[in-house]
């Protein structure tokens, strides 16, 4: 494993003002910017954290890369990652960091940014599960599509179009589905995870994301067809309402 280097060497324009804190200010002062930025005393070369108006805006952060230079922003709301990019340009900060912490909507921080930012979710400041269960689709759709693999893009795609499992909560372990009635931990007992196959071979079914298999199934459908089936009684109504809710 290569030496990581000290952040002052990686790093001599933001050790010159003392922290990534002051740096990104000086930044932001060439365009008339003050930005609500805090030091990070642990690691104030490489940390520096966001204040925002909107209260359910929280764990937000710049931090830089420790074996290159880049750096990364993250913006949690409600406890779900909302923002997250990487740029080699500190000067390309400010405008995002600015928005993010101004309560700006994601669609405008997203103009706001030279890079690719945005998780795929939308912010739901209330927390209804509804809405944040039809948030989390709307990432992992997303995140399947960026995957560039079709056999788990397809399980995706197939899950989201049955009512039954879109009223669900979605989440992953090692890119395998599985559902929950909750989208708060701990989530509810499992009854279902699907695992895909790379190139030739089969979904696997199996109750709980490491358990024994119960199937094997040539296709998306087929497996999506098992799971429907795999849903306890008391789980069908509410998933069914949140499902027509979230059209």
């Amino acid at each position: 494993m290569s030496r990581e280097p000290d952040p002052a060497v990686l790093y001599p324009d933001v050790a010159a003002h003392g922290s990534l804190a002051a740096a990104l200010q000086a930044a932001a002062a060439e365009h008339g910017m003050s930005l609500p930025l805090a030091v990070t005393p642990s690691d104030p070369l490489r940390h520096a954290t966001i204040t925002s108006v909107a209260p359910h805006r929280h764990s937000s952060y710049v931090t830089a890369w420790h074996h290159e230079r880049r750096w990364s922003v993250y913006g949690s709301s409600n406890d779900r990652l909302m923002i997250c990019g990487n740029t080699k340009d500190v000067r390309a900060l400010p405008p995002v960091i600015r928005a993010w912490a101004e309560g700006a909507g994601l669609d405008d921080i997203r103009q706001a940014a030279a890079f690719d930012l945005l998780t795929g979710r939308f912010e739901v400041p209330d927390n209804n599960p509804a809405d944040v269960i039809a948030s989390e689709w709307q990432w992992l759709l997303k995140d399947a599509d960026d995957a560039d693999w079709p056999q788990y893009q397809a399980l995706i795609e197939s899950a989201h179009a049955e009512p039954r499992l879109r009223g669900l909560y979605p989440f992953t372990s090692h890119w395998a589905l599985s559902f929950s009635n909750t989208p708060e931990p701990p989530f509810s007992p499992p009854f279902v995870s699907i695992s895909s196959p790379r190139e030739a071979g089969d979904y696997t079914i199996r109750e709980w994301a490491g358990g024994p298999a119960l199937h094997h199934v040539p296709t998306a459908g087929e497996a999506i067809a098992i799971a429907v089936g795999r849903i306890p009684a008391e789980l069908l109504q509410t998933s069914s309402e949140r499902a027509t809710q979230s059209l």
